[in-house]
């Protein structure tokens, strides 16, 4: 969440950032002005409580100076006990306008950096770089790969659990397995992370700790008569493993992979994707997440993004790197590159890892800190990204690798994974 001190110390230019990802972000029904309201009321109720304090003191004392004298106090008592009623009516206002103040910080999304670019959409993204040579011939879809070489079945899917899931079967199972491993291997072995094999399922805190909830609860596969939801990517249980400690900051940064199958409910993409394996309702991920000490956050967010690159480098893939601009970031996100994969059928990039910095703000909702050199305690950075999802990467595998045959070429990165198969073709 956003620092509330910093909200009171330098609100304009807080607005003013926020503004950048859009006017709603900050308009007259925005999380942005409730916000500011309750801080006003909160500011009201506390110094109202100060006046009453200070007036509790002095009645106090005139009713102990009349006591001493022999003088009758019963004006002054049957004040002390209005004040009194007041003080509690003011406390408790207190106590439910903090509390409304948290809910409504909890919604508010991260400042942009002043680096990030302004835009509106994904239009408004910046190419960085490109990698690669792309196929400019006619390639069928992944789909219509798949199918044709019996590995990817979507009716199967559809009839086990409706659309937007799929069955990959045989060669191609064994080359989904084969991604996770190659990437996990990558990670724990060139790049240096440690893996952690974490729970699919979480609870409501977890959830709120890296931002998910309360905003995007609706994208969420709730359990049902539980307060625990499916995972949408392992960034949220990876990133809470730390929740609510002080972490040592010798150990920092501290970077973590896990594979998880992740489960999103699209409920905004109607009528988007619909074929194909690009926009499923499950789905397998590598991530990558590191925490960090704020002033390493953008240089850990270079080597992090650098580490999902050697992936698509080791498979061959063509790719590029794009700067979101301000109004197409993620709620959390201060700062995110996209990595974007050649799909030949589509002759364009599809977005296959988006990796951000988040700055203080997850640290700060999941309560992880670390002690600084002055001994304080303070909320770690953290980053994320994918390194990467997996079914897209099969797809593009699938088109990229296409023959005229109708055949794919595996990568030779991948072989020892798929027992020195070279190609996947039809018996």
């Amino acid at each position: 969440m956003i620092d509330r001190h910093e909200l009171r110390r330098a609100p304009e230019e807080m607005r003013a950032a926020l503004a950048r990802r859009g006017a709603e972000v900050v308009g007259p029904d925005s999380a942005w002005a409730r916000l500011q309201e309750l801080d006003a009321r909160q500011r009201q109720l506390k110094r109202e409580l100060e006046t009453l304090q200070a007036e509790r003191n002095r009645v106090s004392k005139a009713i102990g100076l009349k006591k001493r004298q022999g003088e009758d106090a019963t004006e002054e008592l049957a004040r002390m006990r209005e004040v009194a009623q007041r003080v509690k009516q003011l406390e408790a206002a207190a106590k439910s306008a903090e509390e409304a103040f948290g809910l409504a910080l909890l919604e508010v999304p991260n400042p942009p950096l002043d680096s990030v670019p302004d835009g509106v959409d994904e239009t408004d993204n910046v190419e960085l770089r490109r990698w690669g040579e792309v196929r400019q011939d006619e390639v069928p879809s992944h789909d219509e790969i798949g199918e044709a070489l019996g590995i990817l079945d979507f009716e199967a899917g559809a009839r086990l659990a409706g659309s937007r899931f799929t069955v990959i079967c045989g060669a191609g199972a064994r080359l989904e397995r084969a991604l996770i491993q190659f990437m996990l291997d990558m990670h724990t072995e060139r790049h240096g992370y440690d893996e952690v094999w974490v729970p699919a399922i979480v609870n409501r805190k977890t959830m709120t700790g890296t931002g998910q909830l309360p905003k995007f609860e609706h994208d969420l596969y709730k359990l049902e008569g539980e307060d625990a939801f499916l995972i949408p990517t392992a960034e949220v249980p990876v990133t809470n493993l730390y929740q609510e400690r002080i972490l040592d900051a010798a150990r920092l940064p501290i970077r973590h992979c896990a594979y998880t199958p992740c489960f999103r409910r699209e409920a905004g993409s109607a009528g988007r994707d619909v074929r194909g394996m690009i926009r499923q309702h499950q789905f397998d991920k590598v991530e990558l997440v590191w925490l960090t000490r704020p002033e390493h956050a953008l240089s850990g967010l270079e080597t992090l993004t650098g580490h999902a690159e050697a992936v698509l480098q080791a498979l061959g893939l063509p790719y590029r790197v794009v700067e979101l601009c301000a109004g197409d970031l993620g709620f959390s996100a201060q700062k995110t590159y996209d990595l974007e994969v050649w799909l030949p059928s589509q002759r364009r990039y599809r977005e296959i890892s988006s990796c951000s910095s988040f700055g203080q703000f997850q640290g700060r909702r999941a309560g992880i800190r670390y002690r600084n050199e002055a001994g304080k305690a303070e909320p770690v950075a953290t980053l994320n990204g994918s390194g990467l999802a997996i079914g897209r990467c099969l797809v593009a595998l699938l088109e990229n690798g296409w023959q005229a045959d109708g055949s794919v070429l595996i990568p030779e990165a991948l072989q020892p994974y798929m027992g020195g198969l070279q190609r996947i073709a039809n018996a």
